[in-house]
């Protein structure tokens, strides 16, 4: 019979003890991804892979190192622990280095998340919900070409066990559908796609409702202008929406903290948005795409409220960052195989608020409602913030004119502070947010 992955890890981190790590963890994680690719209705390119990677962090005394093969295979435990110790004896010592005190004792699994779906969809499925969404974008009058239309399936399994005493496991599955067309002809040609993702094949949003809202998005973006430059309100479309809280998902990251380098670095408890604002990061929110029982030091995960009526409450903690700044880890250590344990907000969302998008731009005689941003001038220690944005002009509360080529610029404290979220938030992807709205903003033009 052949050995569970679990006890394969258990037999890895008994050797690497046996050899002479103080202590040591390992992660193991396999994916097999599903994917059809559609253009002109013919199948463009399909894709199936199997992967597996597995890292062992060893420590000794506070130096570590770790190592990573690409399977798990017990003829190859020895020469991995003996390369382990051998790096972990040579870099310098780092005092914070350690397992995380805060790991569970015992074993944890994803028990009532309903994260895995048993559903596999063959590739004929995949291709004809492929051909359906291409097909529906194309039937939208004014789409002129395609860049195609993809659809996929997955799973991953990610398993982590420590000499401490904890180990986990859990599997997700994932399904997704999107399509990306062009109107118009020349220079005059516009992009833009839909797209959807889903743990539950169920819960996918049916194919031609995708093709449909990427050709209709396209279609509405043709004869952009540029708009005036000035200081006027932007409008943030819930799909650019949720990089506001990408911002702050950085800014609150407990190694930026210990660094120095986060703009929000002294504002622990004191309020940096509206009010009425909340931000919470849920990572036990049921069929969630960003959804875990544990995170990457096996530390139970739970929900962590990080902005609670525009006061902010917590840093995102793994061991290492907590310890430097004399705190305890809040169970946001993500990890990969061959790269040690970082802070990470995962299943992040903004709480809605009170009015309808129609009703928070009601007001506004000029201003933009921003629908795709574009490079990044963000600097981490100031809060600058300068992007490259389109989308539609809005004009005595009313979406108008498609405009293109402008810039949005000002600084993330400003912003954070006069945010005002709609009441349209859906949990579409591993952030969500609602529309939000942001008055004052400097816009370059025409």
């Amino acid at each position: 019979m052949t050995p569970e992955p679990l006890d394969l890890i258990s037999t890895l981190l008994n050797q690497a003890r046996a050899a002479g790590a103080d202590a040591a963890d390992a992660v193991y994680i396999t994916r097999v991804a599903h994917a059809a690719q559609v253009r002109n209705g013919m199948a463009e390119e399909l894709e199936r892979s199997e992967t597996c990677d597995l890292g062992l962090r060893v420590f000794v005394g506070h130096r570590s190192a770790i190592v990573s093969a690409t399977s798990l295979d017990p003829a190859r435990f020895d020469p991995l622990v003996t390369q382990a110790l051998a790096m972990a004896r040579v870099v310098p010592e780092d005092r914070f280095a350690g397992l995380c005190d805060q790991a569970v004792h015992g074993h944890v699994d994803a028990a009532g998340l309903d994260l895995l779906d048993t559903a596999e969809p063959s590739t004929a499925d995949l291709i004809e919900r492929a051909r359906t969404a291409e097909a529906a974008a194309l039937a939208i009058r004014g789409v002129s070409n395609t860049n195609g239309a993809s659809a996929s399936a997955g799973r991953m399994d990610i398993l982590l066990m420590t000499s401490a005493g904890f180990s986990g496991a859990y599997a997700r599955s994932s399904h997704s559908i999107s399509a990306s067309v062009v109107a118009g002809q020349g220079t005059g040609m516009q992009r833009d796609y839909d797209y959807h993702s889903a743990v539950h094949l169920s819960d996918l949003e049916d194919a031609a409702t995708i093709g449909r809202h990427a050709g209709e998005r396209t279609v509405a973006r043709l004869n952009p202008v540029r708009p005036r430059t000035g200081r006027m309100p932007i409008v943030l479309d819930p799909r650019i929406s949720t990089s506001l809280l990408s911002h702050l998902s950085g800014a609150v990251n407990g190694i930026s903290i210990a660094r120095g380098t986060s703009f929000l670095k002294e504002r622990m408890g004191q309020r940096i948005m509206d009010a009425g604002i909340t931000i919470i990061a849920d990572p036990l929110r049921v069929r969630g795409l960003g959804a875990h029982p544990f995170d990457g030091e096996g530390v139970r995960t739970q929900p962590l409220t990080i902005v609670k009526d525009g006061v902010l409450q917590t840093w995102a903690l793994d061991a290492r960052s907590a310890r430097q700044l004399g705190l305890v880890s809040n169970g946001c250590a993500s990890r990969g195989a061959s790269s040690p344990p970082s802070p990470s907000l995962g299943s992040l969302y903004m709480q809605p608020g009170a009015v309808t998008p129609q009703e928070l731009m009601a007001d506004i005689g000029e201003g933009i409602y921003v629908t795709e941003l574009m490079g990044s001038a963000i600097n981490g220690i100031t809060g600058d913030y300068s992007r490259g944005a389109a989308g539609f002009m809005i004009r005595d509360g009313q979406l108008a004119e498609p405009v293109a080529e402008l810039t949005v610029a000002g600084n993330l404290v400003d912003m954070f502070a006069r945010m005002q979220p709609a009441s349209d938030l859906q949990f579409r992807r591993v952030t969500n947010a609602p529309t939000v709205r942001i008055d004052d903003m400097m816009i370059a033009g025409a």
